[in-house]
């Protein structure tokens, strides 16, 4: 489902009136007349749409990002997935105020790429990373990866995001990102390693072991490039729950 098929942005309309009006057939802003709802609603609703059509064409995902309800953000994906951008972080442990970030990954326009601690890891490329992201990505990133980043680090990651922990859990599906690829059927190369798994590797590579660094970093970018598919999946899966088209 793209923007373009939602009327819940607009004040005063619900889950109950849009639907009433994708029953009608129309299913796009294209399609909409103000009689289709009648009175101020129907009027309300031709302007959220010609407001809109100028947001989209301005990438302003801002603007649907405050306009939809909380529980409606996933519709943004679709719309707006070219301006997307997937990332993970790892740790050494839960504590922002205490532990340190160890490596970031972001995926966006189809590359991806890793900051890693004592190296590349700095405030100045991490904003230069999420320069050019109108949505972030991630999994339980609002309560942990945008918290421990702002901590940490002089970053403002205050712009729209999709958090997919919980738009699985409005597909049933619930617990950490491991069980929930499990759950969906993505593999992985390296399904034995955990997130405790990571704290041991970034203190093995402070210790000097070879390859400790290069497995946490493919751990690391698996589980971004894996969001991407998560997102597809998930939001496809609403699409077919949610939308009447």
């Amino acid at each position: 489902m793209r923007v373009e098929n939602s009327f819940i942005g607009t004040d005063g309309v619900g889950e109950k009136t849009e639907r009433s009006i994708w029953e009608q057939g129309v299913t796009h802003w294209d399609e909409f007349e103000p009689s289709v709802v009648g009175g101020q609603r129907g009027d309300r609703i031709q302007q959220f749409i010609d407001e809109g059509r100028d947001r989209v064409a301005e990438t302003d995902v801002s603007y649907f990002d405050h306009a939809f309800p909380s529980s409606e953000r996933w519709r943004l994906y679709e719309t707006f997935r070219e301006r997307a951008c997937f990332f993970d972080i790892e740790t050494t442990g839960l504590d922002q105020d205490r532990n340190q970030v160890t490596t970031v990954s972001l995926h966006q326009d189809g590359e991806t790429q890793t900051l890693i601690a004592g190296d590349d890891l700095t405030a100045e490329n991490l904003r230069a990373a999420f320069d050019g992201a109108d949505l972030l990505v991630t999994f339980n990133g609002k309560r942990f990866d945008v918290p421990f980043l702002e901590a940490n680090f002089d970053v403002n990651l205050d712009r729209p995001h999709l958090d997919l922990m919980y738009t699985c859990k409005k597909i049933g599906l619930s617990g950490g990102l491991k069980q929930v690829e499990q759950d969906i059927g993505i593999e992985r190369d390296r399904p034995d390693i955990s997130g405790r798994d990571a704290v041991r590797l970034w203190r093995e590579h402070e210790q000097g072991r070879d390859g400790a660094l290069e497995t946490l970093v493919s751990y690391n970018r698996e589980d971004t490039v894996n969001l991407k598919t998560l997102a597809e999946t998930a939001t496809e899966r609403l699409d077919e729950q949610v939308f009447v088209g």
